[in-house]
C-alpha cells in the first residue's frame, strides 16, 4: 500500500482548490436579515481555554456585539468582562452565570459554546428552543444519543448550528479530501488519525467544598458528578468520563474528523469497530485512556484507524496528523 501524510498531499491537491460561500438569513429562528448597520448579538459560554478565542474574535468584529460573558465561575467571568469591555465599541458586555438568562433576551441572536463537553448538547437544545443560533465547540456532544437529540432540536426549531471542527473550513483540506474521493491517488483503503501529544499525569485531589466564586451546581449541570475536587475545574475534566471524553475527543476530534472525511460518501456507519487501550504509567485520578488504538471497518471495505498516545519522555514523538493508505 502507498502511504501518504496530510502534508505531502496538500501540495499536490492545492491545484484543485474548492471555494464555498454561504449566506444565511430568514430561518424559522430569526427573520432578521443583517444590514450594514446592524449588529449580531451573541453570548459566549465558558471563558477558560477556547472561550477566550471566541470572545476575542467576536469583540473585534464590527457587525457583532459581544452581549454576554457567561461562566459559573464569577472570578473567571469578571476577568473576562473587564478584558473584553476594553475592546468593545459602543456597547456594554454583561457578565452572568446562567446561559438561560441570556437565552431569555429576545434581542440575542446566538450563543457560542466553549464549556466542558457534558454541557454541549444541552446548550444547543436550549438555544434551539429559544430560537437562537449556536456555535458549539468540539465535540458537539458528550455521547451519541445527546448529539442526535441536539440535531433533531436544530431541525425542529430551524436554527443554524456550526460545530467547532475548524479544519472543515480550510479549502486545502476540502481539496485534499475531494481528490481522494475522486480516486486521484488510487483507491483509499485506510484513513489514519493520530492524537499523540505529550501530557503528564494529574495526580490525586480529594473532595472538598467548591470555592465561593464557583457556582458548583451550574458547573456540573447535567453531569452526574456528586462531589467537587480541584482536578475537575478548570481543565482536567477532560480526563473523567462524566464530563469529558479523553484525548480521542479532545485534540483527537479534529484528526478523527479528518480521518472520516475522505471515506466514500455513501458510507454512514461502520459494520465492525473495536478499541484497545488504557491509562498507563501515571497511576493518577484520571479515568480516560492515555494510550488507545481503534479500528472501524465500513461496509465497502474501507477502514478508519485512530491512535491516541499521551505520555512524555526524552525523544517522545508527537504526532497530531493524518495519514492515508491506498
Amino acid at each position: 500500500m502507498t502511504r501518504h501524510t496530510r502534508r505531502t498531499f496538500l501540495k499536490s491537491a492545492a491545484a484543485s482548490g474548492l471555494a464555498a460561500q454561504f449566506t444565511i438569513a430568514g430561518t424559522k429562528a430569526s427573520g432578521k436579515v443583517l444590514g450594514a448597520n446592524d449588529r449580531f448579538r451573541i453570548g459566549v459560554c465558558g471563558l477558560r481555554g477556547r472561550g477566550q478565542g471566541h470572545a476575542g474574535s467576536y469583540v473585534g468584529m464590527e457587525n457583532v456585539e459581544l452581549a454576554y460573558i457567561i461562566d459559573p465561575d464569577e472570578k473567571v467571568q469578571q476577568q473576562a468582562v473587564k478584558k473584553y469591555s476594553e475592546k468593545a465599541k459602543g456597547y456594554k458586555i454583561q457578565g452572568i452565570k446562567d446561559v438561560r438568562e441570556a437565552l431569555a433576551d429576545k434581542d440575542l441572536d446566538a450563543i457560542s459554546v466553549a464549556t466542558p463537553n457534558h454541557w454541549h448538547s444541552l446548550m444547543v437544545i436550549w438555544a434551539a428552543q429559544a430560537g437562537k443560533h449556536c456555535y458549539v465547540e468540539k465535540p458537539a456532544s458528550h455521547d451519541i444519543y445527546q448529539g442526535r437529540a441536539a440535531l433533531e432540536a436544530a431541525k425542529k426549531y430551524g436554527i443554524v448550528v456550526q460545530h467547532g471542527t475548524q479544519r472543515r473550513s480550510d479549502s486545502g483540506n476540502a481539496s485534499l479530501h475531494k481528490a481522494i474521493q475522486d480516486g486521484q491517488f488510487g483507491r483509499l483503503k485506510i484513513s489514519y488519525g493520530y492524537a499523540c501529544k505529550p501530557r503528564r499525569g494529574i495526580g490525586f485531589k480529594e473532595p472538598t467544598d467548591p470555592p465561593s466564586h464557583l457556582d458548583w451546581n451550574l458547573w456540573r449541570g447535567p453531569a452526574c458528578v456528586e462531589k467537587f475536587h480541584e482536578n475537575l475545574v478548570h481543565y482536567n475534566w477532560h480526563w473523567f468520563w462524566k464530563t469529558g471524553n479523553g484525548e480521542l475527543n479532545n485534540q483527537g476530534t479534529h484528526q478523527l474528523d479528518m480521518a472520516m472525511w475522505p471515506i466514500d460518501q455513501d458510507q454512514v456507519h461502520p459494520v465492525r469497530a473495536m478499541a484497545i487501550g488504557g491509562r498507563f504509567k501515571w497511576d493518577d485520578q484520571g479515568e480516560t485512556p492515555n494510550t488507545l488504538f481503534g479500528i472501524a471497518q465500513y461496509p465497502n471495505g474501507q477502514y478508519v484507524f485512530f491512535n491516541v498516545r499521551n505520555v512524555n519522555y526524552k525523544g517522545y514523538q508527537r504526532q497530531v496528523e493524518n495519514e492515508y493508505y491506498f
